[in-house]
């Protein structure tokens, strides 16, 4: 099960930069938001460490795919907030046309192994 846990956040790890841009197409959110919405959105079965995703924030706002801005003090503690951009909007289509491909591509190749053990178990 530990294997399979960390092949799961290898894929993951890869897809970091789509699964931010993918939860800001929701709307601005403060760094810690966006991690709290990934742990959620996995009822907590993955989380993103903190140090990689505010690394992922600077490498998408250095790339233009978001910006940054600080957040208004009267809610509380100063907030950097991010917000996709045109540009990270087209990444994140590109990046998820790319994955349902890939997907695809996988599935097959998975039914064809199920269906090549199924024929040589019999």
């Amino acid at each position: 099960m530990a294997q399979q846990e960390a092949l799961a956040a290898d894929l993951l790890r890869g897809h970091t930069d789509t699964i931010v841009l993918g939860v800001l197409r929701g709307g601005d959110r403060y760094g810690f938001e966006i991690f709290k919405t990934i742990r959620d959105a996995t009822g907590g079965a993955h989380e993103i460490k903190e140090a990689t995703l505010y690394a992922t924030y600077r490498r998408l706002e250095k790339d233009g795919l978001v910006e940054a801005y600080w957040g208004d003090e009267t809610q509380g503690g100063r907030r950097k907030y991010y917000r996709i951009t045109d540009a990270g909007r087209a990444v994140y289509r590109s990046n998820v046309a790319t994955w349902v491909a890939t997907r695809r591509v996988i599935d097959s190749l998975l039914n064809l192994t199920e269906t090549s053990e199924r024929g040589a178990d019999r």
